[in-house]
């Protein structure tokens, strides 16, 4: 399947999760937040959100500043 991270394509496996994805990509840490075809998914449903074939998958990571 074809998926677009940060608008980048990439191929992955048919059947997989947004907690799968991110913990291929090294990116399952505290302070993410992430958008599926421009809705945010709540973190307590990454483990259940099966992704398809053309999502666009985008990554938030929230920075402190001052």
């Amino acid at each position: 399947m074809r998926v677009y991270f940060n608008d980048e394509p990439m191929q992955c496996a048919e059947t997989l999760t947004l907690t799968n994805l991110l913990a291929q990509l090294s990116l399952l840490k505290p302070g993410t937040a992430v958008a599926v075809n421009q809705t945010i998914v709540p973190r307590e449903k990454w483990e259940t959100y099966s992704l398809c074939d053309g999502d666009h998958i985008l990554l938030f990571q929230a920075i402190a500043g001052g």
